[in-house]
């Protein structure tokens, strides 16, 4: 069950943290994968690991913030595998402040970054995944769009945006094959969240809501991801899968 093999993947912001762990996981289980970030340099330790599973890895530049490089990204992408069955919309910043000193350039870099660039993936990438009649889009939402985390209303904004826009894909898509679902992780220790965790307080207060008492690992994201890109979630559809622990459950 939840094999890959003959599926090309596509996944953002796959230089480390959740992103490789994901990319890995879908390498592992049979998948081709494209692997982006921004720069190619940062994707090599994704490749090298990749490479060890025996799968086709394509290295590429995307700043998902920027049309241009969304637009030849794919068609590079689609040009060396011939298709993208599998698209992970896992690129996102994280700079959390606290509200009242949040700027303008903050708000747009986080709503760029986190919800515009994966949706103008997701139409690029969806046009040949409705064409031929199957496709897995994935993007990674957060515990953090489901719930209030103090000290990041924006980013808790744009993953809100993210689950509803995952809902709305999915209805228009589903009669063409394509499934949009997302993953909504809790605190994993990331280059994202790694300075913020240092502060005991704070790291306190998060191990504090999760049932468990501790954070997730990255290849619990990655094992997730696997799931839902497979043939056996093809009934999974608008979903917000959450690996948090019990977090929400409060």
């Amino acid at each position: 069950m939840f094999r890959l093999d003959g599926r090309t993947a596509l996944i953002t912001g796959a230089a480390t943290g959740i992103g490789q762990a994901i990319a890995l996981a879908l390498a592992f289980n049979g998948a081709d994968i494209a692997i982006t970030d921004r720069r190619l340099d940062a994707l090599a330790e994704t490749e090298s690991r990749a490479l060890g599973y025996g799968r086709r890895v394509f290295k590429v530049a995307i700043d998902v913030r920027e049309q241009t490089e969304i637009q030849h990204g794919v068609a590079t992408v689609e040009k060396s595998f011939g298709a993208i069955d599998i698209l992970v919309n896992n690129a996102g910043i994280n700079r959390p402040s606290s509200a009242h000193l949040v700027t303008m350039e903050e708000w747009d870099d986080h709503f760029n970054t986190n919800v515009r660039g994966g949706f103008f993936l997701a139409q690029a990438v969806g046009a040949g995944m409705r064409t031929r009649g199957w496709g897995r889009i994935i993007f990674i939402s957060s515990q953090s769009g489901l719930v209030g985390i103090p000290g990041q209303p924006v980013y808790c904004a744009t993953k809100g945006a993210v689950i509803q826009l995952v809902r709305s894909l999915g209805l228009e898509w589903a009669k063409d094959g394509v499934t949009v679902n997302s993953i909504a992780p809790t605190f994993v220790e990331t280059n994202l969240t790694r300075n913020r965790l240092k502060d005991p307080a704070f790291r306190s207060f998060v191990l504090g809501k999760i049932p468990k008492g501790v954070l997730a690992e990255p290849e619990q994201i990655g094992a997730a991801a696997v799931y839902l890109a497979s043939e056996e979630a093809s009934m999974v559809n608008c979903e917000t899968h959450r690996v948090d622990g019990g977090w929400t459950a409060w």
